[in-house]
This record gives C-alpha cells, structure tokens and sequence, in this order.
C-alpha cells in the first residue's frame, strides 16, 4: 500500500510540473491557445512577477503592471495560469491574497518563441551534441547507443514525413511558411551521421539499428530536396523567401542605407489617392462590380509570322522613344513637378508617367527617371501634391 501511495505521489508531481509548463497554452481551461497575442499577455504576467520580488502579487497589481493589456484579458490569463499550477497562492490560506509564479511557465514561453522564429532547428541542433556526448561517455553501454539511435531515427523520420506531406498535399504558400523545416539540414544530417559513426563503431552489434538511422536520414534529405524544388518551381526564387531565417531579414534592414531599401520599389509608380469620390460614385462602383462577368479573354495570337513578337516590341519601343522626346521637347532633362502641371490633371499624368517609367526601365533606351525627397504641394494646381524628381537623357 506504502509503495502504491509513493508512486501516486511521484506520478502527480510529474503531473503538476508538466500542467505548469503546458499552461502556457491553455487558451481557457481545457482549450489550446489559439491566439498569438495571449502569449504575450502570459509573458507580461510573469514579468510583472519576476520583478514583483519574494513579496509576489495579487491579482490587481499583477492589472496594473500590464496595463498595456486590457483589463479583462490579464485577468482572465491570471485566472488560467492559476487553474493550471502555473500561479500559486504565496501562502496556502483561504483569505491569501497574493500569489507566486512557478518558472517552468516562462521557461515554455522561451522555448515556444524559439521554436516560432527557428522552426525548432536551435534545439535539434543540441539535441544532436547531447546524444553525441552521450554515446562518446566512457561508461556508455550498447542499451545507451540503442537507445540514441531510436531517439534519432524517430526524430528525423517525423521530420521527412511531415515535409514529405507538405509537399504533397500543401499549397505553396503553405509550403513556404513552414520552410524553416529545412533549415540547416546539411548540417543536421552531419550531426546524425557524426552519432552513426560513434555508435556503429564502439557497438559494431546495433548496425540493424543503425540501418534504420540512415535510412531516415535519406529519406528527410529527400523531403527537402523535394520541398525545396517545389518552392523554387512555383514560387520562383525571388519569392521563396521562406527559406532564409527571419532574423537575416532583420539584420539586412537594420544594416542597410536607405538607399538599398528604396531600391525594393525602384521601377514602381505609385497612384496618388482621390479623395473626391462621392458616396453615391463608390455604390455605383461596387455595384457594377458585382455585375462583373467571370468570362475568360483568350489569349492574343499573332496573325503574322513569326517576327510578329519582335515587330510588336520594336513598335512599343519607339512609341516609348517618343512620349520621351516629346516630353523633353529637346532638353537634356525636365522636372517631374513640370511635366505633371503640363499634363493638368492627375489623370493624364498618371498614363505619362507611366510611359517615362517604362523608358527609364527599357533596356534598350537612353533615359532615367531619378525621383527625390521633395514634394511640392500646391492647393491651386491641377494636381495639388507631386513628388519632385528629373527625367533626363543618358548615355548608355
């Protein structure tokens, strides 16, 4: 009776720790969170505990420290952390006022952004030296290389078959939020196969189990191969952004000029807002919106031979040349502000600016379209603001 109460004992503390740790994700009681903002709110709880002392809090200081949240969502997270053993009474009474917060909350929410960020890759990562250390200890015995082994194959084997399915039943875009799957693969595999070495050649016995190791090597090292060739395939490699980690992105901003980020919307224009839209005119939009048909236009052909394309590109080319020069109008350069007055309204403007737009990116023309900081705003012209810049004729 004695050891059956022990193990209860033991089996409930484990529970308790392990309630503590996943409270984190308890949305309501019962229920996983869903929402990524209560993650913060938990965070900010805990917060306010860590700085709060050995005195702890109660529940209105616990309010008034997150006040950033609103009221009803810190009381409701206090509520669910404390149903969960993550929040504590600071003494068990049933007037106590003030609670304390276990640290095995905060230490979820860490691991949970990691694995948000890196996919979970920081982790496997260490995995692999634990198991790495494990295996290489003195006193290590064939169970303990088993053991690893299984370990191993069951992680990479579930890592394959989730890649193998997204690839196979996901969108791309899906496919490309969950890309920090194959994050550092190369070196991930180099690590299991480091462990392989290890155990195959202190227990020569367990090469069964180490089969089963490299074959689901073989079989992730596939998946991501597979899932990377799908994104490049209908994603482009401009777009499969997915595949870098986020804090590359991060570091670039933070690093660069603003000239390198401005050059993102280089070759882009931009239409101005018209804030002169009727409600009646918008109702009459929306309405022969609806109406819209969903009838699909084919495709031109051309009725020439077959250096219609090239005809057709010579002529767009010219006609562009010209709209150049006629802005020009035998100047070396004109300002954009002069060329959207002339226009005198903001819709011809727009059509002309976007002819000088296409000359500035035409590879076979010698014109730039170069903008600036400036903008001039005038109440009284035909279009009231226009962003100052030059277009002007260059060599190349």
């Amino acid at each position: 009776m004695d050891a059956t109460l022990l193990d209860a004992e033991a089996e409930a503390a484990v529970l308790r720790v392990y309630r503590q740790v996943f409270a984190v994700l308890a949305r309501e009681a019962g229920a996983m969170i869903i929402d990524p903002d209560l993650l913060d709110a938990d965070q900010a709880i805990l917060d306010a505990f860590a700085e709060a002392g050995s005195d702890g809090l109660t529940v209105e200081q616990a309010t008034v420290a997150c006040r950033s949240y609103p009221h009803d969502v810190i009381t409701r997270r206090f509520d669910v952390l404390r149903q969960y053993g993550a929040i504590t009474k600071l003494v068990d009474r049933p007037n106590e006022l003030r609670h304390r917060a276990a640290f095995a909350p905060y230490v979820m929410l860490m691991f949970l952004r990691r694995m948000s960020v890196q996919g979970g890759q920081a982790e496997l990562h260490q995995l692999l030296q634990l198991e790495a250390h494990s295996v290489s200890d003195p006193n290590a015995i064939a169970d303990d290389g088993r053991a690893s082994i299984e370990r191993l194959t069951k992680v990479f084997r579930l890592l394959g078959n989730e890649l193998a399915i997204l690839v196979s039943t996901s969108t791309t875009a899906q496919l490309r939020e969950n890309a920090q799957l194959a994050w550092g693969n190369e070196r991930l595999i180099e690590q299991a196969e480091g462990v392989h070495r290890l155990v195959l050649g202190r227990w020569p016995e367990l090469h069964r189990d180490c089969t089963s190791l490299r074959m689901a090597l073989a079989a992730y090292a596939d998946a991501v191969q597979l899932a990377a060739g799908r994104l490049v395939e209908r994603a482009g490699t401009t777009r499969a952004l997915g595949l870098l980690p986020s804090e590359t992105w991060l570091t670039f901003t933070r690093g660069s000029d603003p000239e390198a980020l401005a050059a993102v919307l280089d070759g882009m224009l931009f239409d101005a807002a018209a804030p002169d839209f009727s409600a009646q005119t918008m109702v009459e939009a929306i309405e022969m919106g609806r109406r819209t048909g969903s009838a699909r236009m084919a495709p031109p052909r051309p009725t020439a031979d077959a250096d219609a394309p090239e005809s057709a590109a010579a002529t767009d080319r010219e006609d562009l040349r010209a709209e150049a020069e006629r802005v020009l109008a035998g100047r070396a350069e004109v300002d954009i502000v002069e060329v959207v007055d002339e226009a005198g309204d903001w819709i011809t403007a727009r059509r002309v600016l976007a002819e000088l737009t296409a000359a500035h990116l035409h590879d076979e023309l010698e014109y730039e379209l170069v903008w600036s900081d400036g903008m001039r705003i005038d109440p009284e012209a035909g279009t009231p603001w226009a962003t100052e810049g030059v277009f002007r004729r260059v060599a190349r």
